[in-house]
């Protein structure tokens, strides 16, 4: 099984996807190894990536493990919720010009104020913060594109709330999840699920909310000029995703002839 990031990994910070990537992700399609797309995205922003992938029906995490499907046609197989009332106390408290914004599954998202635009898809409803907090969510997303990563991973540290997982993005912007959710405990589904065993995961992604993935994949792969601890907790780092490096990766594997050097956790190049 092949778990692949999306924003950074399989298209840039645009949202573009190279023409290399598709033809290297389709290799592995045609090689009859499932390909999970495991992404913080929502769901309604990483059908587009599927689609344009032309991936054949199968699962994928999305909002960091909180939201599981199949798709196509779209069964939502998980949605872990958790309610966000203390979180949007604690980081208004703690950072009050904050944007804040809960997923709407499947449709957009309700905001206490614009993000930037390019920021969100699907349909946006700015709420006051008590609406915001009134109900279950996924996923808690605060953002301020004044701030940067290392004031958000201090943010993140001075919230210090239980029951909840955090994960900075490569901008100042912090996904808030339910407590224990993150792309690894969902793939770990996914891999039973489809009868493979983690050793035989390959898993690429560059921000910090693959660490966890990368650390439980057979061989997990970061992005060259991923955050430190991304690569730290790789077995393996590839080129820059503007050197190609997602393809790079998977073309050690699934280029034509490569099918004998398919290994496991701890593979070296030939």
């Amino acid at each position: 099984m092949v778990a692949l990031d999306i924003d950074g990994t399989l298209v840039d910070h645009e949202g573009r996807l190279p023409d290399s990537v598709r033809r290297s992700v389709r290799r592995v399609v045609d090689a009859g190894v499932p390909v999970v797309l495991a992404t913080g995205r929502s769901w309604h922003a990483t059908r587009p990536v599927f689609e344009e992938l032309d991936l054949p029906r199968g699962p994928v995490v999305a909002s960091n493990g909180a939201v599981c499907v199949q798709f196509p046609p779209l069964e939502f197989q998980q949605v872990i919720t958790f309610n966000p009332a203390r979180v949007v106390e604690r980081v208004l408290q703690e950072h009050p010009t904050a944007a804040l914004a809960a997923e709407v599954i499947g449709e957009g998202y309700r905001v206490t104020k614009q993000f930037p635009e390019g920021d969100l898809t699907g349909s946006i409803e700015v709420v006051t913060a008590d609406d915001l907090a009134g109900s279950d969510v996924t996923r808690i997303v605060v953002r301020d594109p004044d701030a940067s990563d290392d004031d958000f991973i201090a943010l993140a540290d001075r919230l210090g709330l239980h029951g909840v997982s955090y994960f900075v993005g490569w901008s100042a912007w912090l996904d808030i999840a339910p407590d224990g959710v993150n792309k690894a405990l969902a793939l770990v589904e996914v891999a039973q699920a489809l009868g493979v065993a983690q050793s035989d995961v390959l898993a690429i992604g560059d921000g910090r909310n693959d660490v966890e993935m990368l650390t439980w994949a057979g061989r997990g792969v970061a992005l060259g000029g991923s955050p430190a601890e991304v690569r730290a907790a790789a077995d393996h780092v590839t080129g820059t995703f503007t050197a190609d490096g997602t393809a790079e990766e998977l073309d050690r594997w699934f280029a034509p002839g490569k099918a004998d050097r398919r290994r496991s956790r701890g593979a070296t190049a030939a």
